[in-house]
């Protein structure tokens, strides 16, 4: 059961990946395994070979699926020691340049590109930078660019800003309407959102900052690679790269052409 199992896996992985060109051959195994079980439950089919049907035949469908395949799950300020490192020992090297171009991949619904905006914004730095953030879910990014998000996470997300060494109330940076934080928009000003798959897109050159978070943990290692090679391209001389708490450049291909400049925070810098 379980081989045809996997068989079924990829030959739906496959036809993604012919019919609609996103691809996720290199995902991890169990990852993909566990979110696709999960999609055959919400549509209620018995087997995965039912499921590709319906996805193959019904673009509406795929894009349902695509929210199970990516599942977007964020916070704003997420661990706050990892942003305040930035704001101490990052921020003070960024002012050294006149202008900016931070890259956020895997953006998903955009509360890392308004926290980042936010500290930049503080820093007196986000008038002369620009913000390239993407991902490959499009209903992700519409969430993103509106800036809209739930009241009930808006108290963690507070106490997350200021722990990160957030210099004003948070409130300032939103207003409230019914059961939603509405962000100033001015936050996204100089923020370009944009489709891009790690898996088959190319570089952003002469980035000084690249923040990809909580993304490669669901890469097999030829995709974690690849990523970190577009990553070391994008990147000018010396520029930083973060990542999540659980991801690492240890024991890639490019281990070597990065340094840890706060290894506990995963802030690396090209070198």
């Amino acid at each position: 059961m379980t081989r045809n199992t996997d068989i079924e896996i990829r030959l739906l992985i496959e036809a993604i990946y012919l019919k609609y060109s996103y691809d996720f051959r290199d995902y991890s195994g169990a990852s993909i395994k566990r979110r696709v079980h999960h999609a055959m439950r919400q549509f209620d089919c018995n087997t995965i070979s039912a499921l590709q049907e319906r996805v193959l035949h019904d673009p509406t469908v795929f894009m349902q699926l695509l929210q199970f395949l990516t599942i977007p799950v964020s916070e704003m300020f997420r661990d706050p020691e990892h942003f305040l490192a930035i704001r101490q020992e990052v921020v003070p090297i960024l002012r050294t340049y006149p202008s900016l171009k931070i890259w956020i991949a895997g953006c998903s619904t955009g509360e890392e590109v308004y926290s980042m905006a936010i500290l930049l914004r503080e820093e007196g730095l986000l008038d002369r930078t620009i913000i390239y953030a993407t991902d490959i879910n499009p209903r992700s990014l519409d969430k993103a660019k509106q800036g809209i998000f739930s009241l009930e996470n808006i108290r963690a997300y507070t106490q997350n800003y200021q722990k990160a060494g957030g210099q004003k109330a948070f409130s300032d940076y939103y207003t409230a309407a019914y059961d939603f934080a509405i962000f100033d928009k001015s936050l996204r000003e100089n923020v370009t959102f944009a489709d891009h798959s790690l898996a088959t897109d190319s570089v952003f050159s002469e980035t000084h900052l690249i923040s990809c978070r909580n993304v490669l943990i669901y890469f097999n290692k030829n995709l974690q690679n690849r990523a970190f090679g577009l990553f070391h391209e994008s990147l000018c001389h010396r520029g930083f790269l973060m990542l999540g708490s659980k991801e690492t450049l240890d024991f890639s291909d490019y281990s070597k052409q990065f340094t840890a400049l706060l290894k506990p925070e995963r802030i690396y810098r090209k070198l």
